[in-house]
């Protein structure tokens, strides 16, 4: 039995491969994401098809950013999709685009606040400004909602902090930067456990490489959805 709070990502090269996994993984998952990578290898395509032939749902990963009219018009394009999660960066005026793009559908608006293979150097590097990267997260996540979010994107390391906010009531928390115990961790640098990122305030947490690496993805699916179950 799958548990939609597991939302698993789909990075693997084409939609052929993201097939074959999906069934491998079968009913014990029911919540996939779709990122940029997979977008020329037929990304939109898998993802109608796996809302309108397996019953899933979706999460397009794309974190759109750019003039407000543009941005507004690539989200009025792909609210016409029956999608439950699209992604763009955080700032204000990119949010408020998203969620006129996206009005009257029953798309939800997700802001990503700081990405979370980045760390203080990797800020310093793009000469975002001095301050704790975590400081900086509830802030965007702040002005993330105001200018309309439906929820944000963060570290599971921010999701208490975040969930504390007044204007997180109703408002979704996605953690991507989670590693099953004794998982590797790739790119990622702020991580957590399944586990811990739910008792932390998350609503729905994303596992790529663990589950898709796996010797045998079903299992452990299914053992991160055994783990949820006990929260």
């Amino acid at each position: 039995m799958s548990d939609d709070r597991l939302i698993v990502a789909l990075d693997v090269p084409n939609a052929l491969q993201a097939l074959k996994l999906t069934d491998q993984l079968g009913d014990a998952v029911s919540f996939y994401k779709i990122g940029l990578g997979m977008l020329t290898g037929g990304g939109l395509a898998l993802a109608n098809e796996l809302i309108a032939e397996h019953g899933k749902r979706i999460f397009l990963d794309m974190k759109l950013f750019d003039i407000g009219a543009t941005v507004e018009a690539a989200v009025r394009g792909l609210a016409q999709f029956d999608l439950d999660f699209l992604t763009v960066h955080g700032d204000p005026h990119v949010v408020r685009a998203a969620k006129e793009g996206a009005a009257g559908k029953d798309l939800k608006i997700l802001a990503v606040t700081i990405l979370t293979s980045l760390d203080r150097g990797d800020l310093d590097d793009g000469l975002i400004r001095a301050g704790d990267v975590a400081d900086l997260v509830v802030e965007r996540a702040g002005r993330a909602f105001a200018a309309g979010a439906d929820g944000v994107i963060a570290s599971p390391q921010e999701a208490a902090l975040i969930r504390a906010l007044p204007e997180a009531e109703g408002r979704l928390i996605v953690t991507p930067g989670v590693r099953p115990a004794g998982a590797a961790l790739g790119d990622q640098k702020r991580v957590a456990t399944p586990a811990s990122a739910i008792a932390a305030g998350a609503d729905h947490i994303v596992v790529g490489r663990p589950v898709w690496q796996a010797a045998d993805p079903r299992a452990a699916a299914q053992a991160i959805v055994d783990e949820l179950a006990l929260i």
